[in-house]
């Protein structure tokens, strides 16, 4: 019963179909979704702006010695040992005072394409076509050609973004709540700290020291005394560590307390520099994920009042701390996430590029032109170099790897391994243990002995991941429900 189960499913599902889907997605949406994070370009040069628009990608090709472009095939790329990519397109207007002059279809650089994704020759092909073409019609796809040579990308684990973690210190009598907060790219740890008097702090990016939590909730909004006792639930722990905390702070007001996390952020600068500082710091590098907007203060100031009940509940052992090996709170990055992250940080190197191409430009009194200022090898080179080495963003090292061609199984093996981003050289026991929740996500025999033990798996047989839903479909769906905030 089980064999027919298993034939069953793996006549219509693909050990590697999730990177497949993951990486169309990002061609299909995670692209342009980078270049409209952007939206504009502004140069340092008055009434001169770059609107940028869609963003397309074509079939994989090559340009000849003789100037001669024609398609190129993964078994070619292979052979002479070129890299197997696609042109990138982007729309870019030029806006002179305000008026758009024209709009150009610009080509800014090349993408290394997926084997047997929907930018490939080879997908949909059936078996003779592939046969035809050279390919080996067992071949999964889902792997690189960079340089002649088979790369995969290898799913990176991570603790997962936007998620209340709990840890206690018994020793010091200190209890802590973090979240790193993640918003289009950025991601900063915010936290909060109780320690064994009771006094709660808060700390952000940016800021390095911590800072009173009465004092954060009267600068988000929360000015006043019973507006912040409401805020909090009527648990005797919660209340009376609230109370602590508001004979602490003298500020009176939301303006008073804005200029004291100011003049602490920025001293000796004017009052109301002061200000906007302590707003920028409240706005953009506090739980950035909620908004960065002034319509998100009180949403945070409720959020940090929910982080604060969760880190007093475990100060008085009313709550257990989190285990931060418990799948739930673990998320793993595969293709089209690596290669989203990979793409906007070559993308921003492309629009500095841009920036100082149009300003030479400008001060040589030459005539502006699109094809001119955008360099594509600004955005292929840094991609092409992470996809040769390794190194990709954040620091991670041994993202893309040398394709396993030893046998069939191993290359199966190599395309689903999962690795930790921890060092090897710590001992990192509960890390490294068989937790109960990698039951059917982990294959728990499948990982390498030696310092490596643990920190490489492999997905279990049937496992597939799933990509992340649009959040702000839940958001309608729970104010229709009646979900607020209180004012």
């Amino acid at each position: 019963m089980y064999a027919e189960l298993t034939k069953s499913y793996f006549a219509e599902n693909s050990l590697v179909k999730q990177y497949i889907e993951s990486y169309n997605q990002f061609v299909a949406t995670g692209m342009q979704q980078v270049i409209d994070s952007q939206k504009v370009i502004e140069p340092q040069i008055e009434e001169i702006v770059l609107k940028l628009g869609k963003i397309r990608v074509e079939r994989p090709m090559i340009t000849e010695a003789d100037g001669s472009r024609r398609p190129l095939y993964p078994m070619e790329a292979r052979m002479r040992d070129l890299s197997y990519t696609a042109p990138l397109f982007l729309e870019i207007t030029l806006v002179v005072n305000g008026v758009e002059k024209k709009t150009e279809d610009v080509f800014v650089g090349a993408l290394p394409v997926m084997v047997k994704s929907r930018s490939c020759y080879l997908s949909n092909k059936s078996r003779q076509e592939l046969i035809e073409l050279g390919e080996d019609p067992m071949d999964s796809g889902s792997y690189f050609i960079i340089n002649g040579t088979e790369k995969a990308l290898v799913t990176m684990e991570d603790l997962a973004p936007n998620r209340l973690l709990i840890s206690r210190d018994r020793e010091a009598g200190e209890t802590s709540a973090k979240i790193f907060s993640t918003r289009l790219g950025f991601r900063g740890k915010c936290t909060v700290d109780r320690n064994a008097d009771g006094r709660i702090g808060v700390s952000m990016p940016s800021y390095s020291k911590s800072l009173e939590i009465v004092l954060v909730l009267k600068a988000l909004g929360l000015d006043k005394e019973e507006k912040i006792m409401e805020a909090f639930s009527d648990a005797p722990e919660i209340r009376n560590d609230v109370l602590i905390n508001l004979e602490a702070v003298e500020a009176k007001n939301r303006r008073d307390a804005l200029e004291t996390i100011g003049r602490r952020a920025a001293p000796s600068q004017p009052v109301d520099y002061q200000v906007k500082r302590a707003e920028l710091l409240l706005d953009h590098y506090l739980f950035p994920h909620i908004g960065v907007d002034i319509e998100s203060r009180l949403a945070k100031a409720h959020f940090l009042c929910r982080m604060t009940e969760r880190a007093v509940l475990v100060a008085y052992g009313k709550r257990g701390v989190e285990d931060k090996d418990h799948y739930a709170n673990k998320r793993l990055k595969i293709s089209g996430k690596l290669m989203e992250d990979l793409f906007k940080y070559a993308f921003q190197f492309l629009v500095k590029d841009i920036c100082y191409q149009i300003e030479r430009a400008n001060v040589r009194g030459r005539k502006i032109s699109m094809a001119v200022i955008v360099r594509p090898d600004a955005l292929t080179d840094r991609m092409r170099y992470s996809m040769a080495t390794g190194n990709w963003v954040g620091g991670h090292t041994g993202v893309s790897q040398p394709l396993d061609r030893y046998n069939f199984i191993s290359s199966m093996s190599f395309l689903r391994r999962v690795t930790s981003p921890l060092a090897k050289k710590h001992p990192h026991h509960k890390a490294r243990d068989l937790n109960g929740t990698h039951f059917g996500r982990l294959d728990p025999n499948e990982t390498p002995e030696g310092p490596n033990c643990g920190l490489i798996k492999n997905l279990a047989l049937m496992c597939e991941i799933t990509t992340e839903g649009n959040e702000k479909e839940v958001e309608t769906a729970l104010k229709k429900l009646g979900v607020s905030l209180k004012a």
